[in-house]
C-alpha cells in the first residue's frame, strides 16, 4: 500500500538541513507493513489520559527525511513490530503541517499517527490544547529515564508540571571554525563579539571572498540574537509573550551583522543554497551555528574534507559574566492520545530517543538524552572527521539563553516574511528590527497571545 498526502510545508536540518532540504517534500508511505484499524469511542483512563481501545495493527509513525534512518532502523531491530513509517516535511521552518492535519482528524475522528516527531519545539503549545499530545511522565516513561535528559531539554515539552514530548537532540549554537585555514592567515579564534567583528573586517580586506558567518537562513536570528540576549520572544505565561526588538541586546548585535554584510565577509545566501554550496563551500573561515552544523552542513552539504572543522564556544560581549548561546530547533517526539498501540508506541517513543543505536552512533545532532550525547561525543572524536574534540558543544548545551520561549508562533517563519526579504534588498538588518517587532506582535495576537514589551 502506497499514501501520497502533499505537504505544505516551506530549515532547519537536522535541525535544519531540514529546513532547506525538506521543503516541499511530499508525505510519502515509505514502508508498509501492515494497514492500521480505525479509532474507536471506547476508552480506558490510564497513564494520566483516556486510552483508546488496544488492539493489533501496525504502529504509524510520522519522520522527516533526516529521521527516517531511525524508523528503519528501529525496524531492522524489531522485526516482531509491524510499522508504518512516513515522511512528511517535519513542520520545517513552521510550515504548521503537522496541527493543520492533527484537526483535520479531530473533527474526522481517524487518522492519528501513533508517534511523530517534529523539528519544531513549540508543537506542545498547541497539541496539548488540541487532545492530540499524551502526558508522558505520568505513567508512559519512568522517572529514571526522563532524568537523565539533559537539564532543561525537555522544558519546551512541559506544560503545567507534566511532559508531553521527548526532546530528540540539542541544537545548541557554538562557532564552528576552518582550523587550518584560521592558521593560515594568521587570526585566533574570538571569544568576544567585538573580537569576532574585527576578525569579520580584517578578512574583507586582507581575504575578501572568505567568510564568518552566514545571515541568510530563517532561522538566522536564533543563531546571533538570541545569543546576544535580545528579548524577540521571551514567553512569559501559557497565553503570554514580551517582544522587544530594539532594545540594546538586540540593536548592537544587528548593527553588528549589518556591518559584516556590507563588507560581503558575512553571506546572505543561506547555507543549504544552491549559491552557497556552488561559490562558498570553501571560502568558511567562521561559522557560528547549531550543534548539527558539523555533520549537517560542513561535511554533508558542503563536503569540507576531514581535519578542518573544529569548535568553539560561541563569542559573548565584552563584559558579559554570564555566558549566553542560541538554539536552532533539536526536534521533538510526541505520542498521539489517540494511539491504539501505546505499549508499541512507548517503546518506539523511548528507544528512538535513549538507545545508543541510534541517537549515539546514526544521530547527525547532539542527544538530548545525556548518556547517549557522551557516546555521541566519543564517536564524532573516533570519527577522525573533526580538527578537534567537540567539548565546546558540551559547554554550550548548559548556556542557551532561558528567555527566549517556544510560543506557538513561528519566529522562523517571521523572519523570513519580514527581515530576509529587506536584507536581500539591501536593508540593515538595524532599520528592520521596528517592523520584526510589528510582525512578531501581529503573530502572537493572532494566535491568542497577549503581548508585552
Amino acid at each position: 500500500m502506497t499514501v501520497n498526502k502533499p505537504s505544505s510545508s516551506s530549515k532547519r536540518v537536522p535541525g535544519n538541513k531540514r529546513a532547506a532540504l525538506l521543503a516541499g517534500c511530499a508525505v510519502t508511505v515509505l514502508l508498509t507493513v501492515s494497514a492500521c484499524g480505525g479509532g474507536t469511542a471506547s476508552t480506558t483512563n490510564k497513564d494520566g489520559f483516556a486510552q483508546a481501545a488496544q488492539k493489533d495493527g501496525a504502529l504509524t509513525v510520522w519522520v522527516d527525511a533526516t529521521r527516517m534512518d531511525a524508523a528503519k532502523l528501529y525496524q531492522q531491530q524489531h522485526p516482531e513490530v509491524k510499522l508504518e513509517i512516513v515522511s512528511y516535511d517535519g513542520d520545517a521552518n513552521g510550515s504548521n503541517y503537522l496541527q493543520t492535519k492533527v484537526q483535520l482528524f479531530n473533527r474526522t475522528g481517524k487518522g492519528w499517527p501513533d508517534v511523530v516527531f517534529s523539528s519544531q519545539n513549540n508543537e506542545a503549545s498547541w497539541a496539548v490544547d488540541a487532545g492530540f499530545a499524551a502526558p508522558l511522565n505520568k505513567g508512559l516513561v519512568d522517572a529514571a529515564t526522563l532524568g537523565k535528559f539533559a537539564k532543561g531539554a525537555n522544558d519546551v515539552c512541559t506544560v503545567g508540571g507534566t511532559v508531553y514530548c521527548l526532546r530528540n537532540d540539542l541544537s545548541q549554537a557554538v562557532l564552528w571554525y576552518n582550523a587550518p585555514l584560521l592558521k593560515k592567515f594568521g587570526y585566533t579564534v574570538p571569544t568576544t563579539w567585538e573580537e569576532y567583528q574585527q576578525v569579520g573586517e580584517k578578512v574583507a580586506k586582507e581575504h575578501p571572498g572568505y567568510l564568518v558567518g552566514d545571515a541568510g537562513d530563517p532561522f538566522t536570528p536564533e543563531i546571533y540574537l538570541w545569543a546576544s540576549k535580545c528579548g524577540a520572544n521571551h514567553i512569559t505565561g501559557p497565553k503570554s509573550v514580551s517582544v522587544n526588538t530594539t532594545s540594546e541586546a538586540c540593536t548592537k548585535m544587528a548593527k553588528l551583522l549589518d556591518v559584516l554584510i556590507k563588507n560581503r565577509s558575512m553571506s546572505i545566501s543561506g547555507v543549504f543554497s544552491t549559491d552557497f554550496g556552488k561559490n562558498q563551500a570553501d571560502k568558511v573561515l567562521l561559522m557560528p551555528g547549531p550543534a548539527w552544523y558539523g555533520g549537517a552542513v560542513f561535511k554533508d552539504t558542503l563536503k569540507v574534507p576531514a581535519k578542518q572543522i573544529a569548535a568553539a564556544p560561541i563569542p559573548q560581549w565584552q563584559g558579559d559574566g554570564s555566558p549566553s548561546t542560541g538554539n536552532v530547533g533539536g526536534g521533538t517526539w510526541l505520542l498521539s492520545q489517540h494511539s491504539t498501540h501505546i505499549k508499541a508506541a512507548t517503546d518506539f517513543l523511548k528507544w528512538v530517543t535513549t538507545d545508543n543505536a541510534y541517537q549515539a552512533e546514526k544521530a547527525p545532532g547532539f542527544p538530548a538524552y545525556a548518556p547517549a550525547a557522551e557516546a555521541w561525543l566519543k564517536g564524532q572524536d573516533a570519527s577522525g572527521y573533526f580538527a578537534s574534540d567537540l567539548s565546546a558543544l558540551t559547554t554550550a548545551a548548559s548556556q542557551v539563553w532561558p528567555e527566549w520561549g517556544s510560543g506557538q508562533f513561528s519566529q522562523e517563519a517571521i523572519w523570513a516574511a519580514t527581515v530576509k526579504p529587506g536584507i536581500t534588498q539591501g536593508k540593515s538588518i538595524a532599520s528592520l528590527l521596528p517592523a520584526w517587532q510589528d510582525s512578531i506582535t501581529k503573530y502572537a495576537q493572532s494566535n491568542g497571545y497577549k503581548v508585552s514589551q
